[in-house]
């Protein structure tokens, strides 16, 4: 877990980048849940989703150790992805992404234009990672992980963000993909001595972290989530999962045609663009509204970054 001061820290390395997201209290929304309803928009960042922060605090953790390589690789869906290249590109480092086959077209494209040298393997993200660990090996080349304290300190500055400009909020939903988000929402909650109830997000066709917390130990699930690619994970990390489990109040786990529904509301409501992933939260606040009553809700739109025909294709089916 980081302090304060550390996360105060890390907020001064992403503000070098970027300034702080805004969160809102949507009237729109906040009639639809029957609560207030805050959205911290991470959307708004420069790569369209909060894990750019992870990236720039990751590069600097690095480079204050003197430690910056030649190449760095990674394994992501997109916006771990997206993160790297921004900060691979800001220090002069070459960056190569693997991706599975069948990635988001937008997110590729993106990637690339930040210089990113784009290779695609493997069915899912676990496969891709795993070539990205052996391609690593072979060039020498520094892998970067999807869960690492030295991303952590730099993800739990929109926490830090979120939780200071709302002091009011009694329940945070998160969306859980590798773990990065809930985790520095605790390590944020924990820093500032919050009230704050953090309730993990996970997609019902992606079930590892649920399971895993359940099982007290990593239990692998199958993905066939076709929506929210950013909780796409086959196999639970076990440093997050020890993170999560004394601090998450519970998990909540939404289909597809939730998280659908919650990216038509807050287009509706906000006129904001959510990927699936993005309004995960949102979807399991939803679900749960009839609890909230009387309460001041926080989500995370943890990123926008969704292909234009699939989200054409969203709006669509309302």
């Amino acid at each position: 877990m980081h302090t304060l001061a550390q996360i105060e820290a890390a907020a001064t390395t992403v503000y070098r980048s970027f300034q702080a997201t805004p969160q809102y209290r949507w009237g729109l929304l906040s009639e639809r849940l029957g609560s207030d309803c805050w959205l911290k928009h991470e959307n708004h960042t420069p790569v369209g989703a909060f894990k750019i922060r992870g990236g720039l605090t990751y590069f600097e953790a690095l480079r204050q150790r003197g430690a910056l390589p030649r190449e760095v690789m990674s394994a992501t869906r997109g916006n771990h992805g997206q993160s790297i290249g921004w900060a691979a590109r800001a220090n002069g480092i070459a960056c190569t992404i693997v991706v599975p086959k069948g990635n988001s077209v937008e997110k590729n494209a993106a990637m690339r234009a930040l210089g990113v040298q784009l290779l695609e393997h493997g069915e899912d993200f676990q496969e891709a990672r795993e070539f990205a660990i052996q391609l690593a090996s072979e060039r020498g080349a520094h892998m970067v992980p999807s869960f690492h304290t030295d991303l952590l300190s730099g993800v739990s500055t929109y926490w830090w963000e979120f939780m200071r400009a709302v002091p009011q909020l009694d329940v945070i939903y998160v969306p859980i993909g590798q773990g990065s988000g809930a985790c520095s929402a605790i390590t944020a909650k924990l820093a500032l001595g919050h009230k704050a109830r953090i309730v993990g997000v996970v997609s019902a066709h992606a079930t590892t972290y649920a399971d895993s917390l359940t099982a007290g130990r990593v239990v692998e699930a199958p993905v066939n989530t076709q929506l929210a690619d950013g909780m796409a994970c086959r196999i639970a990390d076990a440093e997050a999962l020890a993170l999560m489990a004394p601090h998450l109040d519970h998990i909540v786990q939404v289909t597809d045609a939730e998280v659908a529904q919650a990216m038509r509301w807050i287009f509706a409501d906000t006129h904001n663009v959510a990927e699936g992933a993005g309004a995960a939260a949102f979807a399991a606040a939803m679900q749960e509204r009839d609890s909230l009553h009387g309460q001041v809700v926080g989500a995370a739109l943890s990123g926008g970054n969704v292909d234009s025909a699939v989200f054409a294709k969203v709006l669509a089916a309302s």
